[in-house]
C-alpha cells in the first residue's frame, strides 16, 4: 500500500505531475543532456581502449576523481592522427548522451588529440621501448652502397626538401633518383609513407621501374606534432623490414624520430641526407688520380728493389770465362781422344781390308762362281725331269675327276663315273657306262717272266728315283 493508504493509484484533479513512462523519463534525460552538452571538451587518461569488430572504439576518460565513457565511431577513428592507447592523456572534442539501454551516459568523440607535447614525448616513449622489447631497433643495419646507380626519396614533392636534396645531388654526383610523393603530416600521412617504403622494396630488380640501391625517408623540421606521422608504428616496422638500405632524414638536428630508430642511417638534415648517399664526383677524381700516382710510385719503387736486388745477385754470379773454361778444356781433351781413336780405328780398318783383300783373290771367286753354277745347272735339269708336262709329251694321259684332282686309281674312276683324260695337247671327257662301271679290272699279268727287277742303286748325294705315280699325285 503507498503512504496515503491506496492500494490502486488514481489520478487526482489539478495534479501537474502525471507518471511518466521509464522510456519517456530516459528520452527526456537524453534531450536535455545532449541540449545542455552539446559540444564539450575533455581532458583525460585513456583507460581500457578496446577497437571492435566492427571498426568502433570503446574507452574511458579518467582523472583523480572521475570516469566518463566514451565512444569512437568508427569513421572518426579512421581519421586520428596517433594510435591510441591506454594512459595516454587526451582531449576529447565532442558532444554528452545518454545511453538509455544501461542508464549511462557517455560523450561522443568526434576528435580526439593529445593533451600537450607532454603527453605525446610519454606515447613516443611508450611506443619506443615497446619497439626495442621487440629487437626492432637492435637488427643489423646493412651497408649503403658506395656509390648507388638509383636513389629513391620518401617525401612530399612540393616542399622545400625534395629541391634541397636533387641540388645537393646534382654539385656532388648526379643520380637517378625516383620520387614517391607523400604527405609528410596530417590525416594519411602516416599510412602513406609506409606504402611508399614498402613499395619501394616490392620493385622487382631490372623491372621497367628500376630498384632504388638506396631509399632516403625525409622531412623538413617542426614540432613533436608535425614530425609525428615518423613515430607511427606502421611506418617505423616499415622502414625496419625494407631490404634496401635505407636513411632517414626527418627534421632538423634536434629532432628524434622512431624512424631514425628503425633506418640503417640517421641523417641530422634531408641535404646531409643527400650527401651521405652520394659522395662528390670532383673527390673521387682527385681519389683516383691520387690512387693511380700511388700505384705509379709503388710500381717504380718495386722496379728499383728488384733492379738492385739483380744487380746483387748479377755480381755473386762468375765470369763467363770462368764459367765456361772446364767445359773448354774437357771439350779439348775430348777432341783430342776422337783424334786418336779415328786413327787408331781406321788403322784396324785398313788391316782387315788387306787380310779380306788376299782371300777374295780371282783364282778363288772363279772356283766357287763354277761350283754353284754346276749346282744350278743340275737342279734345273731334275727340275725338268719332274715336269708332268714331259711325261705327257711322251704318250701318257692324266686322269681327273670334274674338281680338277688326280684319280690315281680304276676303282676311284668307276665310282667317279665320269671323269677327263687330259694329254700333252688337250682334254678328252669320258663318260663310264653302267656295264663299264660295274666290271671287275682284270687280272694283272707280269710283262717278264723273269722276277722283278733290282733297284738301281743312287749315286751318293743324287736325288731318290722318281716312279711313274709320283708324277701326277
Amino acid at each position: 500500500m503507498s503512504a496515503s493508504g491506496r492500494l490502486v493509484a488514481h489520478e487526482r484533479s489539478g495534479d501537474n505531475a502525471p507518471p511518466l513512462t521509464v522510456g519517456e523519463i530516459s528520452g527526456a534525460l537524453k534531450r536535455v543532456v545532449e541540449n545542455e552538452f552539446g559540444h564539450v571538451r575533455v581532458r583525460g587518461e585513456i583507460s581500457g581502449f578496446k577497437r571492435a569488430a566492427s571498426g568502433h572504439c570503446y574507452l574511458a576518460l579518467k582523472d583523480e576523481r572521475a570516469v566518463l565513457d566514451a565512444v569512437l565511431w568508427k569513421g572518426q577513428a579512421a581519421r586520428l592522427a596517433f594510435a591510441p592507447e591506454d594512459g595516454v592523456e587526451v582531449i576529447a572534442t565532442g558532444r554528452l548522451t545518454t545511453y538509455p539501454g544501461r542508464s549511462k551516459y557517455q560523450i561522443v568523440i568526434d576528435s580526439l588529440e593529445l593533451a600537450g607535447e607532454g603527453a605525446l614525448m610519454a606515447l613516443f616513449e611508450k611506443l619506443k621501448a615497446k619497439l626495442r622489447a621487440e629487437g626492432l631497433f637492435d637488427r643489423r643495419r646493412r651497408d649503403r652502397p658506395f656509390l648507388p646507380r638509383t636513389i629513391g626519396v620518401v617525401t612530399s614533392p612540393t616542399g622545400a626538401v625534395i629541391r634541397d636534396i636533387l641540388h645537393r645531388l646534382e654539385d656532388r654526383c648526379p643520380a637517378h633518383v625516383l620520387v614517391w610523393p607523400v604527405r609528410v603530416q596530417g590525416e594519411g600521412a602516416a599510412a602513406e609513407i609506409a606504402a611508399a617504403v614498402r613499395g619501394f622494396d616490392a620493385l622487382a630488380p631490372g623491372g621497367a621501374i628500376p630498384r632504388p640501391d638506396l631509399v632516403i625517408v625525409a622531412r623538413g623540421g617542426g614540432s613533436i606534432e608535425d614530425l609525428w606521422a615518423f613515430n607511427e608504428e606502421l611506418v617505423v616496422r616499415a622502414v625496419a623490414d625494407c631490404s634496401i638500405p635505407t636513411i632517414s632524414a626527418v627534421g632538423h638536428e634536434t629532432d628524434t624520430t622512431l624512424c631514425d630508430y628503425a633506418a640503417d642511417a640517421r641523417a641530422p638534415t634531408p641535404t646531409a641526407a643527400a650527401e651521405m648517399a652520394m659522395p662528390v664526383r670532383a673527390e673521387l677524381r682527385a681519389a683516383v688520380r691520387e690512387l693511380g700516382l700511388r700505384g705509379q710510385r709503388a710500381l717504380t719503387r718495386q722496379l728499383d728493389r728488384s733492379g738492385e736486388r739483380l744487380r746483387a745477385l748479377a755480381r755473386l754470379i762468375p765470369a763467363l770465362d770462368r764459367l765456361v773454361a772446364p767445359q773448354r778444356q774437357r771439350l779439348d781433351d775430348a777432341g783430342d781422344r776422337l783424334v786418336r781413336g779415328l786413327s787408331a780405328r781406321l788403322a784396324l780398318a785398313r788391316q782387315d781390308y788387306r787380310r779380306m783383300r788376299d782371300r777374295l783373290a780371282p783364282p778363288l771367286l772363279a772356283r766357287l762362281l763354277r761350283r754353284d753354277r754346276d749346282g744350278l745347272a743340275a737342279a734345273w735339269r731334275m727340275l725338268e725331269s719332274l715336269d708332268p708336262r714331259r711325261v705327257l709329251a711322251r704318250g701318257y694321259a692324266m686322269v681327273t675327276d670334274h674338281a680338277g684332282k688326280v684319280i690315281a686309281s680304276a676303282s676311284r674312276a668307276r665310282a667317279a663315273g665320269a671323269f677327263a683324260l687330259q694329254f700333252a695337247d688337250g682334254t678328252v671327257a669320258v663318260a663310264l657306262d653302267d656295264a663299264a662301271a660295274g666290271a671287275s679290272p682284270p687280272a694283272a699279268t707280269p710283262s717278264h717272266a723273269a722276277g722283278p727287277k733290282r733297284p738301281r742303286k743312287s749315286a751318293p748325294g743324287a736325288p731318290p728315283p722318281v716312279r711313274q705315280d709320283d708324277l701326277f699325285e
